[in-house]
């Protein structure tokens, strides 16, 4: 299955929009997010092309406005998912004969329509449902996900042109099939474009998908669908339940026919889904793929010829941004003494002028953190580090729920570096600080590569080469995504594929053709022009 004839553009990274006062995407946007505010939403299951309400709902909200409700989403019922899964391998036969051009068709007006008439509504929904601010929303619910719509067509194309060499006796063909079976697609409340790439990336190789959006994200996993549908995703391929998951999921792997999943969410959570696909493993008609991205506890290194500058705006932007609830946030930072007072100065600084408040107010930096759950877990541990003896908040440290889940940026110093928030994944606006001695660079390596059980993202500060040089050798293993003298956030499809190992997932590499290598099984297909009559080869005389 090559190109053929046929070839689509080139990607390219959409351009982000500024939202600068006085634009117009910025009077756009903020007309779009008012409208959407003072509005409500019902959101059905959508299962074979259809809205399916079931009368059971639970309400969305807005995190930094909590008791301001957006609107509904309905809840599935076993026999609901019984239904998408049936459905859904119904649909298999007419999406996966269709040609591979068609396929691309429809993502790629995915990408445009998002581009353009969708712009601003999924982008004011990621505010309003997820608080991010207006330039965190663009990056996100906009640009990433138009890049990832882009740019998987493009891989698509390349992984089918890719075939093996023929001769004149022979032509030698791979078809790359996609999986006997559907997908399972588990998508995070962080990020709109990885709720919309899950389901999509397998979907454009020839699957078929549940999909299932976190509760904290269906209010513009509601647009990411009607994008869909209005691009011509034909009934039955992706299908979007909503419900208790524990059910969802244990339904979906009681299906023979389950033959992948993509995930995109806790270690926890992720760990138990693969020992229940090992259970399950003997009913399945295939082996399952199993891609996962999941958690991170990642890492600032600054050696003492780092620019201090630099490394206080990386751990100002890369601890901070979205409140810190991006899996690739710098969490736990190792700063050389002879730097850290000129760090210490500029972050403070820092994270004394941000704004916060709600995402309209386009002047707030940060906003609220996602749910009631994450505001007391963030919580308990800045209350634990003001009692502790070997910890020290030197910003932030307050935190109040009274009209939204807003917590404080917090920064802790510590002198412990195996103390609990330099282990323990958080997912907010906290970042642990341990100033370690010049002469100890070897050992702070090491000490990095040695806390706690992920591999995400890191990032180290030097001007001396050599001292690089030996960090990127020691953390060859600490983080999937390694940036030198940046932040450990920002990741851009087609450039820096992302995915981490040990406890971060499966390192398929979001955002490149690695990923999208998972959703095929290749057929080796060899048609010999002309056959063999004789079976005695001249070596038997």
């Amino acid at each position: 299955m090559g190109k053929g004839f046929f070839e689509v553009p080139v990607a390219v990274n959409e351009p982000v929009k500024e939202y600068r006062p006085g634009s117009p995407e910025r009077a756009e946007v903020l007309t779009t997010y008012k409208k959407m505010y003072n509005s409500t939403v019902d959101v059905p299951l959508y299962i074979n092309g259809k809205n399916v309400k079931t009368g059971d709902t639970a309400t969305m909200s807005c995190p930094h406005d909590h008791k301001h409700i957006l609107g509904t989403y309905h809840r599935a019922t076993k026999k609901n998912i019984s239904d998408a899964i049936d459905t859904a391998l119904k649909a298999r036969n007419d999406w996966a004969a269709t040609p591979w051009e068609q396929r691309a068709g429809i993502f790629l007006r995915a990408a445009e329509l998002i581009a353009g008439p969708y712009r601003a509504k999924i982008n004011a929904a990621t505010m309003l449902g997820q608080s991010k601010n207006i330039y965190q929303a663009e990056i996100d619910a906009a640009c990433e996900l138009i890049d990832f719509l882009r740019f998987n067509v493009q891989f698509m194309t390349e992984i089918y042109a890719e075939q093996p060499e023929s001769t004149s006796a022979a032509w030698n063909r791979l078809e790359y099939r996609p999986l006997e079976g559907f997908i399972y697609a588990i998508t995070p409340f962080n990020f709109t474009a990885i709720a919309g790439n899950l389901p999509a990336s397998a979907a454009l190789m020839g699957n078929v998908v549940i999909w299932k959006p976190s509760d904290s994200q269906v209010y513009s996993a509601k647009v990411i669908l009607d994008v869909f549908k209005e691009a011509g995703v034909p009934a039955g391929v992706i299908q979007m339940v909503m419900g208790d998951p524990v059910m969802i999921t244990d339904t979906v792997l009681a299906s023979p026919d389950f033959s992948g999943l993509h995930f995109t969410g806790s270690t926890h959570v992720f760990k138990d889904i693969w020992q229940k696909i090992g259970t399950n493993i003997h009913n399945y008609k295939t082996y399952p793929r199993i891609v996962g991205e999941t958690g991170g506890k990642d890492f600032i290194v600054a050696h003492k010829t780092a620019n201090p500058q630099q490394v206080a705006t990386a751990i100002a932007r890369g601890a901070f941004e979205f409140q810190g609830q991006k899996c690739s946030a710098a969490s736990r930072c190792y700063i050389s003494k002879s730097i850290w007072e000129k760090v210490k100065k500029v972050l403070i600084a820092d994270v004394n002028s941000f704004k916060m408040g709600s995402p309209e107010d386009m002047s707030n930096f940060v906003t609220a953190v996602i749910h009631e759950g994450s505001f007391k877990k963030l919580a308990k541990y800045i209350d634990q580090a003001k009692k502790d003896k070997n910890a020290e908040i030197i910003v932030g440290g307050n935190y109040d729920k009274s009209k939204g889940y807003f917590i404080e940026p917090t920064v802790i110093v510590t002198k412990d570096p195996k103390y609990a928030t330099m282990c323990t994944e958080l997912f907010g606006p906290v970042v642990t600080i341990y100033v370690f001695e010049d002469k100890d660079w070897e050992k702070t390596l090491h000490l990095v590569d040695e806390t706690g059980e992920y591999a995400l993202t890191g990032a180290v500060f030097s001007e001396d080469r050599y001292a690089l040089e030996k960090a990127v050798r020691i953390l060859e293993n600490a983080a999937g995504n390694f940036y030198i003298n940046d932040k450990p956030t920002g990741a851009v499809v087609g450039q820096q594929p992302f995915g981490g190992a040990r406890a971060s997932g499966t390192n398929d590499k979001a955002g490149s053709k690695l990923n999208l290598y998972r959703w095929v099984s290749p057929r080796m297909v060899k048609e010999t022009f002309v056959s063999p009559t004789d079976y005695k080869y001249p070596f038997l005389g």
